[in-house]
């Protein structure tokens, strides 16, 4: 019984998802429906301390990262930058290459280590400049976004700092390159199929006569007038160069050589600052990019508390969205019946140590809706044994730290994935209009990578 309501909650939380129906209701909902067919647990003690617990943890965790992204985002549309980089962008690539610029922006962000969620606010406002410009469906944006920013520079581009990729490091004993080759390949096939088939459904949008049609506002769009006077490239781009730049300069030369002794105390949490230096580095740095593009484009801003204030506002929704999912994923992990999920993925292929790890980490990634989530929670129960595994059959521990990254980044972005329920909020899309692009570019794209990987590191190339 225990099995069926983990099915059955996970089914109704994706397909009520797509529906339309608010994940922040539907999250606890079903999670504690997942509880009640487990049967003997006590549900009132596990929605308060298991799912708000988690929920809250991830707020307390990630929350300045949300607010800061999202006034960054806002100040650079209700600015004017945004838009100016935009008309470059198409200048550079074309009009008709705008999904093209929209994914090599948020790969060149994520790449440089601001968060996924940090790149959606702060790409939306550019990205929409660009696809009405161009007049593309923005139902596709939020594909073209996904694309860029959670796909192949979050699983398979070696040295990319994402947080999927630096988890396998201790269980193999790699790092963040492990598997160059076989990482690249894969992310090429990410990016050039995505691309292809982001730039077919456009094409194919457009012979119908559909363009980007008309959609309401969001609080991530612009206030600006269409014949306002824009900023210059230069200025413009500053602040997204200074968020890169700065975020990399604290995460690998400031914090690395800072002594923060006092965060063993019990005041300051217990911990160290490797713990901490990458949320601290985003959040300096997305302070100092907003300060530096507010006091660029001060004249152009029609309110400047204005700004700021829907910015704030605008970060609430995809923050407890995505708060709610990690919720309902550590419920659903808690249960007694997880355990014989998780068993059973992990023991499909005992003699393929690399297919049973993809497996494993796919559809537990799938399950808690969490691509670190599902990765730590397959590692953490077998971690030692694929490695030694792999180690008896002489499979390469570059190339299980990749296939364990690389499988990550698939099921993980089914419809209840919480950067997907945060990504819809912020372009003011739904799942109906938008989620089956991002299945293909965000989840099967990533698995025939996967597969692909796997089948050349077997085969010894």
């Amino acid at each position: 019984m225990g099995l069926i309501g983990i099915i059955l909650s996970l089914g109704l939380l994706m397909y009520l998802a797509y529906r339309g129906i608010n994940v922040l209701i539907l999250a606890p909902l079903l999670a504690m429906l997942a509880v009640l067919f487990s049967g003997g647990l006590p549900v009132m003690a596990t929605y308060t301390q298991v799912f708000m617990q988690s929920l809250g943890g991830y707020v307390i965790t990630y929350f300045p990262l949300f607010l800061l992204g999202a006034i960054f985002g806002k100040v650079m549309a209700d600015g004017g930058a945004a838009r100016t980089i935009a008309e470059k962008i198409v200048e550079w690539v074309g009009g008709d290459r705008a999904i093209l610029a929209v994914v090599l922006a948020c790969g060149v962000l994520t790449f440089g280590g601001v968060s996924l969620f940090v790149v959606a606010f702060a790409i939306y406002p550019i990205a929409n400049a660009l696809f009405r410009r161009a007049d593309v469906p923005k139902r596709l944006l939020p594909a073209a976004i996904a694309l860029g920013s959670f796909t192949f520079t979050m699983t398979a581009s070696p040295g990319t700092p994402a947080i999927q990729n630096a988890i396998p490091i201790p269980f193999f004993g790699t790092n963040v390159f492990a598997a160059p080759l076989l990482g690249t390949l894969a992310g090429l096939i990410m990016l050039g199929g995505g691309t292809l088939w982001l730039s077919r459904r456009a094409k194919a949008a457009q012979a119908r006569g559909e363009g980007y049609g008309q959609h309401e506002r969001t609080a991530a769009d612009s206030s600006l007038p269409e014949d306002a006077n824009m900023p210059g490239f230069g200025a413009a781009i500053l602040p997204v160069i200074t968020v890169i730049a700065l975020n990399a300069l604290l995460t690998y030369l400031v914090f690395p050589n800072m002594s923060a002794d006092y965060l063993a105390e019990p005041q300051y949490g217990a911990t160290e600052l490797s713990r901490v230096a990458g949320i601290w580095a985003i959040i300096i740095s997305l302070v100092v990019s907003i300060v530096l593009a507010l006091a660029l484009n001060w004249r152009r801003f029609a309110d400047v508390k204005e700004t700021v204030n829907k910015g704030t506002m605008g970060s609430l929704l995809p923050i407890f969205n995505t708060a709610s999912e990690v919720g309902y994923g550590a419920v659903i992990a808690s249960l007694p019946a997880f355990g014989l999920i998780r068993d059973a993925v992990l023991g499909l292929f005992p003699n393929n140590p690399l297919a049973s790890l993809a497996v494993a980490v796919n559809v537990l990634a799938g399950i808690t809706g969490s691509a670190s989530g599902g990765m730590s929670i397959a590692l953490k129960a077998l971690g030692e044994q694929f490695a030694a595994m792999g180690a008896e059959q002489g499979i390469s521990m570059e190339l299980m730290h990749r296939v364990t990254a690389l499988s990550s980044g698939g099921f993980d972005a089914l419809p209840h994935n919480g950067a997907v329920i945060t990504l819809l909020a912020i372009t003011g899309m739904t799942h109906k209009k938008s989620y089956a692009d991002i299945f293909v570019v965000a989840v099967a794209i990533p698995v025939v990578a996967t597969i692909t990987v796997i089948v050349l590191g077997s085969l010894g190339l």
